[in-house]
């Protein structure tokens, strides 16, 4: 009669976040400093000291990451990204249609590429317990999953073009404002909210896609990433990350009139022309004001809830699982707190907002191992990338904090 093996039991090892707000607060504002005096320059070094700071206190079994990429490469890739930039604001000033066009189609062709490269970069310089991460997508791969990218270049080249034939007819119109109420201006403007609805879609997609390569092509060590998200539950998430900035718009927009009101009846008849500058001053920083706080909640329910989502749904092959119980109201609480303090602060709260959000989430993140931490080191055995990876650290692209 034959014996069973044992099932080997699972383990559960809670993320721990050992960091600090003014231990951070002292990196970050050296950071700054720098960056302002070198006019930026300092910015591929900054966010390798921030990485370095948030890896090295984010304890995984009790063992911390370890952040090793080489400033250099950095360094490298941040110059890129300038001149990219550079060269789109050129094209976008220059006014000339076609060169504008053909810079979105350029810059949708190299966007697989810039993206893919930094995530080897990202994964080759992460490693935990002396084991190394990989991002072992192929090139094609990375291409297929980024067909959203090409449809909304396409969408916005069409636009472009579009625009730029019914613009004359507007300017033609009856002279006035009214013009743009022809059929002409409706037109424009319908272009325009077809084109942001249809990118926000394609984003969408676009953010599962990356999100589900980049697990399912993620190595630590030997072993593959486990995907299990649909794109529906993308979708869920962001049309519910809607409603609740329609419903920040109108919790905001309300109490903002409230308070104008009360103060023009407070301000009395004989100011009145004094205090109507005053007003238009303090409506404008009202706005701004209004539309940040509109857009944090939102935000910040995405971000809980899609961090919820990915934890709850990837693991390790099948010797490892993660489960997170990231409350969402209680970090959509926690953003607008930290928001209202950095204000309050010129800025100053940054560092320690960043540090509670950051440990918010990832505490909120337990690890299951099949066995002992021990064991699962034995089984990841640590490879050397292949002609990819080496060409991939070569660029050193760094998206990273």
């Amino acid at each position: 009669m034959q014996t069973r093996n044992p099932a080997q039991p699972i383990d559960a090892h809670p993320v721990v976040f050992t960091g600090r707000g003014g231990e951070y607060f002292r990196v970050w504002i050296v950071n700054v400093l720098l960056s302002l005096v070198t006019l930026g320059f300092y910015t591929p070094f900054a966010r390798r000291r921030t990485a370095q700071y948030f890896y090295g206190h984010t304890l995984v079994a009790d063992s911390p990451l370890e952040f090793t990429a080489q400033p250099r490469k950095m360094f490298f890739g941040f110059l890129l990204l300038v001149v990219l930039y550079l060269a789109f604001q050129l094209a976008a000033d220059s006014g000339n249609d076609v060169a504008l066009n053909l810079f979105m189609v350029a810059g949708a062709i190299l966007a697989p590429w810039l993206w893919g490269s930094a995530m080897r970069f990202r994964l080759a310089s992460t490693r935990w317990r002396g084991v190394r991460l990989q991002f072992t997508a192929s090139w094609r791969e990375v291409y297929l999953a980024s067909w959203p990218v090409f449809a909304i270049a396409g969408v916005w080249v069409g636009v472009i073009t579009a625009v730029a034939m019914l613009v004359p007819a507007v300017r033609g119109g009856a002279p006035g404002a009214g013009s743009w109420f022809s059929l002409a201006g409706w037109a424009v403007g319908g272009t325009v909210l077809l084109a942001l609805v249809l990118t926000v879609l394609f984003t969408i997609r676009l953010n599962f896609n990356y999100q589900g390569l980049l697990v399912r092509r993620a190595r630590i060590g030997t072993q593959a990433g486990r995907w299990k998200p649909v794109f529906r539950d993308f979708v869920r998430i962001w049309v519910a990350a809607v409603a609740v900035f329609l419903l920040s718009v109108v919790v905001v927009g309300g109490l903002l009139l409230g308070a104008g009101a009360s103060m023009a009846v407070f301000s009395g008849a004989r100011t009145a022309g004094q205090m109507g500058v005053i007003l238009m001053v303090l409506a404008l920083f009202a706005g701004l004001l209004a539309l940040l706080l509109a857009l944090a909640p939102a935000r910040a329910y995405r971000e809980a809830r899609m961090f919820r989502l990915v934890w709850n749904k990837v693991g390790v092959s099948t010797i490892a699982r993660f489960k997170c119980r990231l409350r969402v109201r209680r970090y959509v609480g926690l953003r607008i707190k930290n928001i209202l303090l950095t204000l309050l602060t010129l800025g100053l709260y940054r560092p320690f907002a960043r540090v509670s959000e950051y440990a918010m989430k990832v505490e909120s993140v337990t690890l299951h191992l099949k066995g002992s931490v021990d064991q699962l080191v034995g089984q990841l055995v640590d490879q050397q990338g292949a002609l990819g990876d080496a060409l991939a650290d070569a660029v050193g692209l760094d998206l990273v904090g």
